[in-house]
């Protein structure tokens, strides 16, 4: 049996909502990202790394960047509709060796702006006054989405979203 460690970091919890889910599936040893050190990564077979969607980068992604993994496998949450959305950019804390090794799933998160910090607040609103400049016919269902549940809470998250993750350790790894 392969030895897998599920670690995340999260702001405001949907990250770590999937994270349990998914270490649950697969019997995993779950750690938050700051309660494991770079150099332990290499005691695990594969590590299935999540972290949440901020300012166009993976939050805490540098662990697993900057720390050789034998196998990772990446997860992202974020509130972009992951069918229609081009995520490359985000992965800008890995070369692109790395991207090619690694595995990556895009999963949808939530959002509650009651909770949301000051510069989080801050980011929302200028998204949202880029999204309102649109004419509407140029908004994407993102725009339109932001538009409709700015200032309110949105959750998307959805456990079944990690069958392909988990399928994808259990085939694969």
């Amino acid at each position: 049996m392969k030895k897998i460690a599920v670690i995340y970091k999260s702001h405001y919890g949907s990250t770590k909502q999937y994270a349990e889910w998914i270490a649950d599936a697969l019997d995993a040893t779950l750690f938050e990202a700051s309660k494991i050190k770079g150099h332990q990564l290499m005691d695990f077979d594969i590590v299935v790394y999540g972290g949440g969607l901020y300012a166009g980068g993976v939050l805490g992604a540098k662990l697993v960047a900057k720390n050789p993994c034998k196998s990772l496998i990446l997860f992202t949450v974020g509130l972009a509709t992951p069918e229609i959305t081009d995520f490359t950019g985000t992965l800008k804390a890995f070369t692109p060796e790395q991207q090619s090794k690694m595995k990556i799933f895009h999963l949808r998160g939530a959002i509650d702006y009651s909770k949301l910090g000051m510069a989080h607040k801050f980011m929302m609103s200028v998204v949202k006054k880029e999204a309102e400049k649109k004419s509407p016919t140029e908004r994407t269902i993102d725009d339109d989405l932001l538009i409709e549940t700015y200032g309110k809470k949105a959750d998307f998250t959805d456990k079944a979203t990690i069958e392909p993750l988990v399928e994808y350790v259990r085939s694969n790894c």
